[in-house]
């Protein structure tokens, strides 16, 4: 169903290795990308901040919050990046519940009880949840099913399934089981983007101007029992990101700086 994509995506990730990822230090092109990535992925869960300001907030702390942001804002944004980084250093080793439940702590451990007070972080909800327009089942049996989708999970990639269509398929079944109070949007990024990383793929980065398009995929899920739209969309949103920064790239050393220098030279 998925072949010339996967075909057209693994051929466009060689080149983004060899014109972007690798011509990087790898500690600058992980910052770059945690910049990135927790912007938006904060901002579709209706975090204000844009990229520039979360880059001076990872490089200045709480010290530079920009005139009027919220502190919870910046404190969320700061939890994202700790989350994002304990999960670059933990690749390794399956999918566990303990590491959901870690990487859930860390990512809501100064937000979740500003929002929902007497919710723990770390810990799974203890009422139904909704979101939107959905309603979700009952909790305590979304909870149990859990642990079957982290195993289905790694079957699927030992059985050599595209690691796109595994993330997916993962993230779609994540967030209709809704196990946490609050965060399941973006833990459910962060823990599809590790399916990626693992087999050393580019982080999937969903911009918050395809918010739209995004939950449409989602609900498509409940409304017609079928992944397809989700995969789709993951695998045209990751070949967007990476062909725009080829773009840019080339365009930055040919075209712009040429220009420049020519307009420099006849003044």
């Amino acid at each position: 169903m998925y072949e010339n994509e996967i075909k057209e995506y693994d051929q466009l990730v060689k080149e983004y290795k060899e014109q972007i990822s690798d011509r990087f230090s790898k500690e600058d092109f992980i910052t770059y990308n945690e910049i990135l990535f927790s912007t938006h992925n904060c901002a579709i869960e209706g975090n204000s901040f844009s990229v520039d300001e979360t880059r001076i907030l990872k490089e200045k702390g709480l010290g530079m919050i920009p005139q009027g942001k919220p502190l919870v804002e910046a404190f969320e944004i700061l939890d994202h990046f700790s989350a994002y980084e304990y999960m670059i250093k933990n690749l390794e080793g399956p999918l566990t519940e303990e590491y959901i439940k870690k990487l859930h702590f860390i990512l809501t451990e100064h937000t979740l009880a500003y929002r929902h007070p007497g919710a723990t972080p770390g810990e799974y909800t203890d009422v139904d949840m909704c979101a939107g327009d959905t309603i979700f089942g009952d909790h305590e049996e979304l909870i149990q099913r859990v642990s079957h989708l982290l195993e289905s999970t790694e079957k699927a990639l030992e059985k050599g399934i595209h690691p796109m269509v595994v993330a997916g398929l993962f993230h779609g079944y994540f967030e209709y089981l809704h196990p946490f109070r609050d965060g399941n949007g973006r833990i459910g990024r962060l823990l599809a983007n590790r399916i990626l990383l693992q087999k050393e793929l580019p982080l999937l980065i969903i911009r918050n101007d395809d918010r739209a398009e995004y939950i449409n995929c989602l609900k498509c899920i409940r409304k017609e029992n079928t992944h397809e739209y989700l995969i789709h969309f993951f695998f045209r949103t990751a070949m967007n990101r990476m062909s725009n920064e080829i773009a840019e790239k080339k365009n930055l050393t040919r075209n712009f700086s040429k220009g420049f220098l020519d307009e420099f030279l006849k003044a």
